[in-house]
């Protein structure tokens, strides 16, 4: 009999889980991913195409390229989860499974965050970015505002590198003496396990004059009166706002109930459920480390470590760390990377790499094999 496995979502944490299990135990294996979408794309992507670096259909990878033994991907929509029976309904079939994993990642609500849809610009789905991509040309004076409107939110970098890569673009079309930027972060500092990460960041921003507001969220806008209005009831004039909309877990996982207090919560080192023969990976759990590719790509290499010892006759081979690494774009053609650990010590540790044109080549290089590994490509 073949280990039936059924894979909820088909980013970094799918992905990864599909690739490891099809490479060691193809034979006996009957691995089906599912996804909604039709193509995957790498996070960072958005700000390449946010800022004019390169158009969105040329960083989307279809997941047709995916030809793995013992693997089939569907392109459906999951409609109900009954993780008691491990059980899938989508909008075309139904699923039965020996191991179910769900990685489908997280949702935005952009209801939550009143004058965001009508009033603002986010660009944390590729829509966004490709839509904000057209509005920033027409921006060449005034008041920049990068707002985070809830916390947790995926890639906690992300809002810094937007705030950086729109100098950058401004600079470049001779418009950035006219405007100003700030940064609306949930944080004290920009990323709290590494000190030293938020110092470069920080003095990055005082170098080219762009104002950090830390441990304040977004909490609505008025779009007639173009004001962004903090938690602490500030009021801050805007021109042009990127937003980074409050995230959930997927309505079908909240109603599965599989969630509590918005998202799984699972065995922080061996990533399983309270249900058997169910882990969730990713960005849907409630885990404890950041809403991020690398984390999701690091939990699914445990559970498939499980899963491959399991099927060997062997017991559980390994438990989560925690661990990952995160690139930082800069600005100026350069990127930093800082490693970050959660679960090894009493508390969670970074570790800062300055910036360089040698990260350049290497988070180039973390795309391409993942597109090598995942896709064949």
């Amino acid at each position: 009999m073949k280990l039936q496995v059924v894979v909820l979502g088909a980013g970094f944490g799918g992905l990864e889980l599909t690739a490891l299990l099809s490479d060691a135990i193809s034979d006996g294996l009957e691995l089906t991913l599912i996804d909604k979408s039709d193509s995957f794309y790498f996070g960072f992507s958005k700000l390449d195409v946010l800022f004019g670096r390169k158009e969105s259909d040329a960083v989307r990878i279809p997941y047709r390229a995916i030809v793995k033994p013992g693997v089939r991907f569907v392109r459906e929509s999951v409609t109900a989860i009954d993780p008691e029976a491990r059980r899938v309904t989508t909008d075309q079939h139904v699923y039965e499974a020996d191991v179910l994993v769900v990685a489908l990642g997280a949702d935005y609500d952009f209801g939550a965050t009143p004058g965001l849809a009508e009033g603002g610009n986010e660009f944390y789905s590729m829509a966004g970015a490709d839509r904000l991509r057209k509005v920033l040309p027409s921006f060449s004076k005034g008041h920049a505002i990068v707002g985070v409107t809830s916390a947790p939110f995926k890639c906690p970098p992300a809002p810094s590198e937007a705030a950086l890569l729109l100098h950058d673009y401004l600079s470049s079309r001779g418009v950035r003496d006219a405007c100003t930027i700030s940064l609306v972060m949930p944080f004290g500092i920009p990323i709290p396990p590494s000190p030293d990460t938020s110092r470069a960041l920080l003095a990055a921003f005082a170098e080219r004059g762009i104002t950090y507001i830390g441990d304040r969220k977004v909490t609505s806008l008025d779009p007639a009166r173009k004001v962004a209005i903090l938690d602490d009831q500030r009021e801050m004039p805007y021109d042009l706002f990127l937003g980074i909309p409050k995230h959930c877990a997927p309505e079908v996982v909240l109603k599965s109930g599989m969630a509590e207090n918005g998202w799984i919560p699972v065995d922080k080192r061996t990533l399983r459920t309270k249900f058997p023969g169910v882990y969730a990976v990713g960005d849907v759990t409630s885990v404890g480390t950041p809403k991020a590719g690398v984390f999701a790509e690091g939990a699914a290499r445990v559970v498939a470590a499980s899963l491959i010892a399991e099927a060997r006759g062997g017991g559980e081979s390994s438990q989560y760390r925690g661990a990952g690494s995160c690139y930082i774009e800069f600005g100026g053609d350069r990127v930093g990377r800082v490693d970050v650990d959660f679960f090894s010590g009493p508390k969670p540790t970074g570790s800062f790499f300055e910036p360089s044109l040698a990260l350049v080549e290497e988070k180039r290089h973390f795309g391409s094999s993942r597109r090598s590994r995942w896709f064949g490509l």
